[in-house]
């Protein structure tokens, strides 16, 4: 190998270590939830999504959940996953201060009602701020949601998703062979 391989190396290098930017922002109120949003992390990353994740508190640092949801379109986010627990004011909060799709992920929380009052408040939103709701503690739901909202304008991704939903009924036919 000559002094030109490695140059060609290390350019290729450079180039499959550089990070995509994010398109999805997952959100949560603590690292508390980091164990149910992670899953919508997971579910993104294995479409080959790119993902940011912060702690953004609607009570806790209000500027902060303002600044990042009016910023998140600038950033290069398409697609905002949030999710809440107890009053869950994350998700409708985002979607009030951005036109990109919110979507919420009501977290069974230790302040919570066994969930109903999360998975309610996200549910309810008024008319003109809509939040996509998926199931309590639904964060890879989420995930794969977001995932078709991107998909619907990237076929790529749409590729990765329609062989998701083939990986799923080759699971269900697999399934029903070991009934038998």
């Amino acid at each position: 190998m000559n002094a030109n391989d490695n140059k060609k190396d290390s350019k290729k290098s450079a180039k499959t270590s550089v990070k995509k930017a994010p398109q999805v922002g997952v959100i949560m109120g603590s690292d508390s939830d980091l164990p149910i949003m992670r899953e919508a992390v997971e579910a993104l990353r294995g479409f080959g999504v790119a993902v940011e994740l912060a702690v953004v508190s609607a009570h806790r640092t209000p500027e902060r959940m303002v600044e990042y949801a009016k910023s998140a379109r600038a950033r290069g986010l398409k697609v905002i996953i949030a999710g809440a627990g107890g009053a869950a004011h994350r998700p409708g909060l985002g979607a009030s201060l951005t036109s990109l799709p919110v979507i919420g992920v009501p977290i069974k929380s230790s302040n919570s009602i066994d969930g109903w009052d999360s998975v309610l408040s996200i549910l309810q939103m008024p008319a003109g701020i809509p939040v996509a709701t998926v199931a309590l503690n639904g964060a890879r739901n989420a995930g794969i949601l977001a995932a078709a909202i991107l998909g619907s304008s990237d076929a790529k991704l749409a590729r990765r998703l329609d062989d998701y939903k083939e990986e799923l009924k080759e699971k269900v036919r697999l399934m029903n062979e070991g009934l038998a």
